[in-house]
Order: C-alpha cells, then sequence, then structure tokens
C-alpha cells in the first residue's frame, strides 16, 4: 500500500467543533491548562468556542500562543492538555489539540484576527533562526513594542516545522500562514543569512541591536560507535527529512533524497523523529520499513499515537534491539545488518539505515563570538536572571541549542521565558542610559 504527503488528521466542521467545544465542564480549577506548557486559558477560550465567539477564543489564544495552527496539529496533547483532562477519566476527554486547529484555521480563512501593532519603541532585538523558539521570541516581543529581526540561514524560515516535520502531520501552508502571523506584526525577515565567522554576533551589536537571541536548534546529529555505521547509505534522520521537505517544496530533485524506490529501510531511535522518518520512508516508496530500539515499548519517547499510526501504516518495530555491524554491498548501498535482540544475534538483508538518535548543537556561532559558554557536550549554558542570558552580556539563548525543550511547545514555553528575560535586560540598560544622559546633561548645564 502506498501513502501520500496529504494531511492525515481531518479538520473538524463548524458543527462538530461547536459540538464538541459545549462538552467542556469549565472548571474551577482548570487541570488541562496545568497540563499545557505555555498555560494556555483552555477552558476561557472554548466557552468562547461553544458560543460562536470564533474571535474572541482567537484572541484568547493568542495571548499564550504564536503559533497555535502547529500546535493544534503536533503538540504532545496525550501527555499533556488532554491527558490533564477530568472527562478522560471516563475515556472521553475533550480533543483540545483539533479544537485549537479549527480555531486558529476558521480564524485565517476568515481573516476574523487584525491585531494592533503597538509602535516599536522599547528597543531592537536581533534573532538567529526561525524555528519555534525564535518566532515565539519575535511575536512575544513584536507584541510588547520591540522592533524584531530574525536572521535565517534557509530560503524559507520556520526551522524544523518546515524542514524538520513531515508534510502529512504539519502542512507547510499552515507553517507559512502562522509566519505570515508574526510578519504582520512588524517582524523582519533576513532569508540566506548564515551568522557565524563572516557575519558574527558582534557585528550585529554594531548595528545597533540591543540585545540578540540564539535559537538555532541542533543541527549536528549523534553517531553510535557501529562498525560500518560511517557508509553513506546510513543516513541521518534529521537530514532526510529535510531532504524530502525540500523534494516536495520543488527545491531537490527525488534522487537527491536516496531513500525510498523499494527499498528496506530500518530506522534506529524511537522518538517522535524516528517515527516520522519511517513513516516518510514508507511514503517515499521504501517497500520494508522497520524501526530498531535497544528498549521496550514502554520507554520509547514517542508518542503513543504516532506509533499506533505507524503500526497501521505497515511499520514494523524491534524491541530490546540493537545494530552490532553494517555491511555494504557498494559504495552507495547496504547489503546486510547484524541484529542483537535479547542476547540473540541474526543478520538481515538491508538498503539503508536511517539514524534517529539525537543531536547536538553545531558550534558555527559560539566559535565565531567571544565570552559565550558552554557545556562539555556544546550546549550553550545561561544563567536564570535574566532568564536565558548566556555568559556574554546581551546574548540570549534558548529552546534544544541549551538542552532543555524536547518538543515544539516546550521549545515555545521556553522562549516565552527567556522573552521576558530580554525585555527586563533591554528595559534595565535603557534605564540607565536615560539617567547616564540625563546626569551628563545636568553637569554640562551646571
Amino acid at each position: 500500500m502506498t501513502y501520500n504527503f496529504k494531511e492525515v488528521n481531518e479538520s473538524y466542521t463548524l458543527a462538530e467543533a461547536i459540538r464538541e467545544a459545549q462538552r467542556c465542564l469549565h472548571c474551577k480549577v482548570p487541570a488541562c491548562k496545568k497540563g499545557c506548557p505555555v498555560s494556555n486559558d483552555i477552558p476561557e477560550w472554548i466557552a468562547e468556542l461553544a458560543k460562536g465567539n470564533f474571535g474572541n477564543a482567537m484572541g484568547i489564544i493568542n495571548g499564550r500562543s504564536n503559533l497555535p495552527s502547529v500546535c493544534g496539529r503536533v503538540c504532545g496533547h496525550e501527555r499533556q492538555c488532554e491527558g490533564s483532562c477530568v472527562l478522560g477519566k471516563q475515556g472521553h476527554h475533550i480533543n483540545i489539540g483539533k479544537l485549537e486547529r479549527f480555531v486558529a484555521d476558521f480564524d485565517s480563512d476568515a481573516g476574523l484576527t487584525h491585531e494592533a501593532i503597538p509602535e516599536k519603541t522599547r528597543g531592537r532585538i536581533a534573532v538567529i533562526g526561525s524555528g519555534p523558539s525564535g518566532l515565539t521570541i519575535a511575536g512575544d516581543l513584536s507584541r510588547q513594542g520591540f522592533a524584531v529581526e530574525i536572521f535565517e540561514m534557509e530560503s524559507e524560515p520556520g526551522g524544523v516545522l518546515m524542514y524538520g516535520i513531515p508534510e502529512y502531520r504539519l502542512p507547510k501552508d499552515v507553517v507559512r500562514r502562522e509566519i505570515r502571523k508574526i510578519e504582520n506584526l512588524g517582524v523582519v525577515f533576513h532569508l540566506n543569512t548564515t551568522i557565524g565567522e563572516n557575519y558574527p554576533i558582534d557585528s550585529l551589536f554594531k548595528q545597533g541591536f540591543d540585545a540578540v537571541f540564539i535559537g538555532t536548534g541542533t543541527g549536528v546529529a549523534k553517531r553510535l560507535d557501529i562498525p560500518g555505521l560511517s557508509h553513506p547509505g546510513v543516513r541521518q534522520a534529521i537530514r532526510f527529512l529535510r531532504r524530502v521537505s525540500l523534494y516536495e517544496s520543488g527545491f531537490m530533485s527525488r534522487d537527491e533524497v536516496i531513500v525510498g524506490n523499494d527499498d528496506r529501510v530500518y530506522v534506529v531511535g524511537c522518538g517522535n523523529t524516528a517515527i516520522d522518518a519511517a513513516r516518510t520512508a514508507l511514503r517515499m516508496g521504501s517497500k520494508e520499513v522497520t524501526v530498531v530500539y535497544h528498549r521496550d515499548i514502554t520507554h520509547m519517547k514517542a508518542l503513543r499515537s504516532e506509533y499506533e499510526d505507524a503500526v497501521k501504516e505497515g511499520v514494523k518495530f524491534l524491541w530490546n534491539t540493537t545494530i552490532t555491524n553494517v555491511e555494504a554491498l557498494d559504495e552507495y548501498r547496504l547489503k546486510q545488518l547484524t541484529l542483537n535482540t535479547s542476547g540473540v544475534e541474526s543478520v538481515v538483508p538491508v538498503d539503508h539505515v536511517v539514524m534517529a538518535v539525537g543531536s547536538a548543537p553545531a558550534s558555527r556561532i559560539v566559535s565565531s563570538t567571544g565570552g559565550i559558554e558552554v557545556d562539555d557536550k556544546g550546549y550553550v549554558l545561561t544563567r536564570d536572571n535574566p532568564y536565558g542570558m548566556t555568559s556574554r552580556k546581551g546574548v540570549f539563548a534558548g529552546g534544544d541549542v541549551t538542552n532543555r525543550p524536547a518538543t515544539v511547545v516546550h521549545a515555545m514555553r521556553d522562549a516565552k521565558q527567556v522573552a521576558e528575560g530580554i525585555a527586563r535586560y533591554v528595559d534595565a540598560i535603557k534605564l540607565m542610559e536615560s539617567i547616564n544622559n540625563a546626569t551628563i546633561s545636568k553637569k554640562e548645564n551646571e
């Protein structure tokens, strides 16, 4: 059976959304809100939706989330808001994610929300990277009166939202729509612009920025010490997913994707990225895709719903299994793998292996900027006051590059805290500048 990249989860109709919203008990102490990493005011906007007040519902959501159409699709609702819903004890939790997606999509299609853009007088902020962290920082600070400019190395903004999450889970047009909302707040995007050796952070300060935020994520794949794993037939999941995204957008040929075409593929790891890679390999024409995980199903990092969808599509799973050797067929393709399952070895034929065992930060920015301390794994070290500031004054960091978040919404939660830290810092230095200027002026007039 073949699958295309059409979105797999359908939205509610208007009548279905209102009926679902009317089931909400509007709890006095909403557990769903506590379960949401960004503390979304869930009962409040659901109550507005239940009455048909879509604009009010969207306004409440915008108060906590800059990416509601994204969160409604890819958040781990089963472990967060929906998993905390009191109706879940009866097996019928409110479908919060699907409702959030409906409200955001309806609002965008109808053009209901037109946010007032405040005058940009509080300071200038440079944001490096346009993934969930960078977009959240930009949206929050722009709404607070800061002039924000985003510097993105790719030809299109979005980061992992655009290049790391497959189309069938998160359509690229949805990402583009959310980015346009950020842009409409007055945020300026600089694309095909790589901050690093030839364009260091120091140059941003020279341009007059008051603070810089590093939100570049983790772009360097981790590697395991397994014989044969350096062969070109072994692909990294994050690069594989990026190539597929570029191919789907018309920026890369099918041959450059490599994986697919009736291949036998083994995916190593069992987080959401591994599941995405496995299901994407099927969509690219692989005849057999197997996920290999060194622990059992109860320890997998992937959402249970993602796992179940993968099984329905034909992905196979090997638990308590590791790869101990990779043997090549030629310079491009593999021949076979040696597997160890609970102490029993076996040899299986394979064409490609996709590694999804995590990633680490690139050193491009840190190595070109003095004063930014990192830990022994390359993650940027930050402080709690002001939250998110690195050892370099005025330089902040957040998201995966600091080794804190693990999902889109957790990156957003961290970024919202960093945005508060940036605002406090810039307000403080502006106040000090004002006091110093007043003191100088007074002395000159004496």
